[in-house]
């Protein structure tokens, strides 16, 4: 695990080596272990090394056979062994037993076909110098990160921005588009970034730089239209296998490895499994709140005594939000997500621990985990039937929405769910993701904001993949929006950069491309089965979790934020977000604001997803921007 820089001149320059080095050294915290550097002439690689695999053997930059070609490497790919022998077995000879070898060897084989042959969380470059061109690729789902800027004839790119941000022709100017799309999903979706200058590389995707020009290839994405004829009971041992053999895969390692235990199913099933080809207590790690509404702990004794783990918690309280400065540096651009809170602290802990956690991530993404799939299938088929049938149908929907403080909200929510039943899937997604949808934006932004946010709507994420979903039904349509948006734009860029300040490596078995091609294939009755979500995984795990945690309604990773901010936190939220600064950017109407954050902390209505969405925008302009 390892973070990675690099910059190829296309004017023949010779690249600043200390240059390359200050970018290595801004990303020190994604590998403290060790460092290393290719140079020549107008190429320059640098990395940072968390060592995992062959700790002693596996320093990087690491070369083909004759030294044409050279890569620096983020992740860890799973499959090597097997991929090393069929490589000998082919010629190739190899100097080091890491697993940063066999994906050289393999580009020299197969060519920009290589990442097709990974199995595993990666992000690489390659310099070829036989072609004078730069690979870079990024895996399937998006565990690993590269940014890259094209400026002033050449390619820089690393894996955050406060690498990308040393390079001093890289500027800051904002990408208000972006902006727009960050106020609906907490964050910004690649291939944006909050900057003009910077973009992402989208998962599954590759791109190749050469003679100043580049090119993007996508080789993966999640096919939902062919699915299995199987009956209920081989699907069940089908994906118990195919989730067993992703966790044994992912317990490679030479250095101590534990998992993340929220207490939820997906946690718990890998835990379980974690449990099962362990001769020795699986370490799990918890983090819970004092408010207990939002405290999962409980359910977390309950699965790490069923499988007698070495369990460890951690309690976050409102003054830990002192860490907010921390966060906003690391992600280097407006990110709302506040689990993002927990998450750092759990890595934190865990890494007092152990340099290798599971979580399960992905779980929900591939098997219908959320409820609002159920919402979605409800609304698809709420004006098909009698209207005396409506209101049965409709109190179903409701229990379905997101808890409320208040009836008020609760009304609000009949109210949601009767106009998104009316809208097309795409729109009817987005009513149940976006944080401010169209008629919030209209409400809060000023004239100005507006125009420059015109041509950027939030339909414009959505609406290619539910035009991709091949005719799928509404559920694995839903699914494929989230695998490819909602998955790698928020919740693994939160793990990633959360895990990476820390120093931990996190890895998610049921992000195993093998998992979620499998959980693709099935019919969507196996997911989501009445009002049932996750229904296939929740039966086939009743032989490995208590049942109280198979039965009990999802919680999510919440944060009690809404109370924070009427409490202690309410002074430094209106010192942020009313300053005169803040109010002056000229994004937002000043009265929509106070509005907002008079009707929260006086508890009528709950506000705190758009405040803290509000808070860090305002915290990222402080640092990066002011």
């Amino acid at each position: 695990m390892c973070g990675i820089v690099g910059i190829v001149r296309n004017d023949k320059a010779v690249v600043d080596q200390d240059l390359v080095a200050r970018m290595c050294t801004a990303i020190r915290h994604r590998g403290p272990d060790d460092d290393g550097f290719y140079f020549n002439g107008s190429v320059g690689l640098g990395m940072r090394r968390l060592s995992i695999i062959d700790v002693k053997g596996g320093q990087q930059p690491i070369h083909n056979q004759d030294r044409s070609a050279w890569i620096v490497f983020n992740g860890e790919i799973y499959n090597y062994l097997e991929l090393r022998a069929q490589l000998e077995k082919l010629g190739h000879v190899f100097y080091t037993n890491s697993d940063t070898e066999a994906i050289i060897h393999a580009y020299d084989q197969y060519g920009k076909d290589c990442p097709k042959h990974l199995r595993g969380m990666f992000a690489f470059a390659i310099w070829d110098e036989r072609t004078q061109e730069l690979f870079l690729a990024r895996d399937r789902v998006g565990k690993k990160p590269i940014l890259y800027a094209h400026v002033k004839g050449q390619l820089v790119f690393g894996s955050e921005f406060s690498a990308l941000l040393q390079h001093p022709d890289i500027g800051k100017d904002i990408d208000f588009g972006a902006l727009n799309h960050y106020m609906s999903f907490l964050c910004v979706p690649a291939p944006l970034t909050a900057y003009q200058a910077i973009r992402k590389l989208e998962p599954g995707h590759s791109l190749s730089y050469r003679k100043g020009e580049i090119t993007i290839e996508r080789y993966w994405q999640p096919d939902f239209s062919h699915k299995v004829d199987i009956d209920e009971q081989e699907a069940g041992e089908q994906a118990i296998k195919v989730l067993r053999d992703a966790v044994k895969v992912r317990l490679m390692s030479e250095v101590p490895l534990g998992a993340f235990l929220s207490g939820g199913i997906d946690s718990s099933a890998v835990v379980a499994l974690m449990s099962e080809e362990s001769s020795a207590p699986v370490k799990t790690f918890s983090i819970g709140f004092e408010e207990q509404d939002f405290s999962e702990l409980h359910h977390a004794r309950r699965v790490a005594a069923h499988v007698g783990a070495d369990h460890h918690e951690f309690i976050v309280r409102p003054d830990a939000l002192e860490v907010l400065p921390i966060l906003v540096e690391h992600y280097g651009e407006p990110y709302a997500d506040s689990s993002a809170v927990p998450t750092y602290y759990v890595a934190r802990e865990t890494r007092k621990h152990v340099t290798v956690a599971l979580n399960g991530d992905g779980g929900d993404e591939s098997f219908a985990g959320y409820e609002r799939y159920a919402a979605m299938r409800l609304a698809e088929t709420y004006h098909r039937i009698p209207a005396v049938l409506r209101d049965k149908l409709l109190r179903q929907a409701i229990d379905l929405m997101p808890s409320s403080e208040s009836k008020r909200s609760r009304l609000r929510d009949v109210k949601r769910f009767v106009e998104a039943a009316s809208l097309p899937k795409a729109e009817r997604y987005l009513r149940w993701v976006s944080v401010f949808n169209s008629q919030a934006k209209e409400d809060l932004y000023t004239e100005n904001f507006k125009r420059q946010t015109r041509a950027h709507p939030a339909s414009g994420i959505i609406d290619p993949w539910f035009a991709r979903a091949n005719g799928s039904g509404v559920v694995d349509t839903a699914l494929l929006a989230d695998i490819m948006t909602y998955l790698p734009n928020d919740l693994l860029v939160k793990v990633d950069i959360a895990t990476m300040a820390n120093s931990l490596e996190a890895r998610s078995p049921f992000l195993d491309h093998h998992v979620i091609e499998f959980a693709a294939s099935l019919p969507e009755k196996y997911k989501l089965r009445g009002l049932t979500t996750k229904y296939l995984l929740k039966k086939v795990l009743k032989q490995l979790l208590p049942a109280e945690n198979l039965t009990r309604r999802k919680m999510g990773f919440g944060v009690p934020i809404g109370h924070w901010f009427r409490g202690k936190l309410q002074p430094f939220l209106r010192e942020t977000i009313l300053s005169e600064s803040a109010l002056k950017r000229g994004l937002f109407k000043p009265e929509a604001v106070k509005r907002m954050v008079e009707l929260h902390t006086r508890s009528e209505r709950d506000y705190s997803p758009q405040l803290w969405t509000l808070l860090m925008l305002e915290l990222w302009f402080q640092r990066f921007i002011d």
